[in-house]
């Protein structure tokens, strides 16, 4: 009897251990009903629309033969989107969308699993589920097959959209089961940071900060190497994706990189979910002065405090994102060439000046749209503070609701115009110390990337409305803020019709610098986001907190 009660003992132990999980994998299912659909489709429909518009901009062998020359032949252009393997319609799709597509892949994943282990253990409700029937490794395991099932629809969307086009299978599989690969190494990373921090803004930062590195490696391998594979490429996982070399005579093995990759970091985040309390982290925050400073005496202060590490993150990244497209400036013409379909579309992104002046006003108009991503995380701090129960506390004292909005809101309007002053100073910068002339081209480039600042501030004020009047609807903000990326971004290679362009905010722009500027739509969009700031603020003041 004994002899067999003790191996028996093992499996049924690990089965307690997983307890739960069904119900639990159910629960976020239903709670990401909209956010995962949202992440696959939209991704599936970048993918797609890539494909049609170098179909209709490179339509000859010959056409694309010469843009795949020029591209390996330019390293800052293999640093943003890695060398092109094959010349063919899908050979282009895959060298756009390869690295760029797993990047977006990375944070779908992250986001997902943070969500589901470390923010739930923050804001106390892990411990309310954990007091019923749920194994201990039961909240990772449904977070990260949550996250598998994403991926894997993701992968499926992608290669159907791409086969369905007409694109060769093999490719189309290739293509998506690189991209589906990618986001769930990240999400097992993920997986590791929420077991190493005690929050989820942490967990996040992170994890991104490794997607961060992950990116600059496989940059500066690509940089360094015409049309080939360099070691640092290798040890990026970024690079795995491209190097599975979709449309271009298609490599298999490197699939095996990421599952051996994944179970390793899987692995490792069982066995540091195995080793800590509910609640607690490896990486416990430091114990903070024994007496505030006076800069914590009041709302502003405690909003710099929380958002000061993002603000910097974030500038720093503007910097070189603006050092690298203010290089790329001075050949913008280069790249185009004779192609008039190309022209036109960088006529209707930049307006119909010169063309290296709309190059810049298309990168300028970039900086914003993606300036509007912190502008809403900003804002949403506030969200996460009432969610997580810190608010009631501060607002317990002698705050009100109004001021104790307005520190967090002062960072996010005023951060807007520092991270685009200073992504514009570097993209000036850069584009004129490559033409000769910084003193003279600075100035106007900086001024254009300012100019976005109103519409990133509609959006914020947009954000601050349905805070303030539909908190549970909040997190839909990044729905529409991902809709303005896709339409200024995309939509002028679809050729999508006016009333659709004008349903963002920075479609209403003059197009800096070269492009005629008048007031009017400075004012009118300043004066829709101070609308529905206050509005947000009024429905803020006389609602219940989450």
């Amino acid at each position: 009897m004994t002899t067999v009660a003790v191996p028996l003992a093992v499996p049924a132990a690990r089965a307690r251990q997983l307890a739960g999980t069904g119900t639990l994998l159910r629960l976020a299912l239903r709670r990401d009903r909209v956010l995962i659909p949202a992440w696959v489709l939209g991704l599936g429909a970048v993918v797609a629309g890539t494909g049609s518009s170098f179909e209709a901009l490179y339509d000859t062998a010959a056409r694309r033969a010469a843009l795949a020359v020029s591209m390996n032949g330019n390293g800052s252009m293999r640093a943003l989107y890695g060398p092109v393997f094959g010349d063919s319609v899908g050979g282009l799709v895959a060298w756009r969308m390869a690295g760029f597509g797993a990047v977006l892949a990375a944070v779908m994943s992250l986001l997902i699993v943070v969500r589901h282990t470390r923010e739930e253990e923050e804001t106390g409700r892990q411990e309310l589920l954990c007091a019923g029937v749920v194994g201990r490794r039961a909240p990772l395991t449904a977070a990260l097959l949550t996250a598998l099932l994403a991926d894997a629809a993701l992968a499926v969307v992608i290669a159907g959209s791409l086969a369905g086009s007409g694109r060769p299978a093999a490719g189309s599989l290739a293509l998506g089961l690189g991209i589906g690969a990618t986001g769930l190494l990240f999400a097992a990373s993920a997986a590791v940071a929420a077991q190493l921090t005690e929050s989820a803004r942490l967990a996040k930062g992170l994890t991104g900060a490794a997607l961060g590195l992950a990116f600059a490696l496989r940059a500066a391998g690509d940089a360094g190497t015409d049309g080939t594979s360099a070691p640092l490429t290798w040890i990026s996982p970024l690079g795995w994706s491209q190097q599975l070399r979709a449309y271009a005579g298609e490599r298999w093995w490197p699939l095996a990189l990421f599952a051996v990759a994944t179970a390793l970091v899987v692995s490792a985040a069982y066995a540091l979910t195995a080793r800590r309390d509910l609640g607690m982290s490896f990486l416990p925050a430091r114990p903070g002065p024994a007496r505030a400073p006076r800069s914590l005496s009041g709302p502003l202060g405690l909003a710099w405090r929380l958002q000061r590490t993002t603000l910097a993150g974030w500038t720093l990244g503007f910097v070189c994102a603006g050092g690298i497209f203010g290089g790329l400036a001075k050949g913008a013409a280069d790249l185009v060439g004779g192609n008039a379909r190309t022209r036109e579309i960088v006529a209707r992104m930049g307006g119909q000046q010169d063309l290296t002046d709309a190059f810049l006003a298309t990168m300028a108009g970039l900086l914003g749209m993606v300036a509007a991503l912190f502008a809403v995380g900003a804002v949403l701090r506030l969200h996460g503070e009432e969610t997580a129960g810190r608010a009631e506390p501060v607002l317990a004292g002698a705050v009100g609701r109004l001021r104790w909005a307005a520190g967090h809101l002062a960072l996010a309007f005023g951060g807007v115009a520092v991270i685009l002053a200073f992504g514009g100073l570097a993209l000036g910068v850069s584009y004129g110390v490559s033409a000769g002339d910084p003193l003279g081209r600075t100035g106007p480039v900086l001024a254009a990337a300012l100019a976005q600042a109103p519409a990133v501030w509609t959006l914020t004020g947009l954000a601050v409305l349905v805070l303030g009047l539909l908190p549970r609807a909040a997190p839909a903000v990044w729905a529409l803020v991902g809709g303005c990326l896709t339409l200024g971004w995309v939509g002028p290679s679809l050729d999508l019709p006016r009333w659709a362009m004008d349903l963002s905010p920075y479609s209403h722009l003059p197009k800096l610098p070269g492009a005629d500027a008048t007031a009017a739509p400075f004012l009118w969009l300043l004066a829709l986001s101070a609308l529905f700031t206050a509005a947000g603020l009024a429905g803020l003041r006389r609602r219940d907190l989450c």
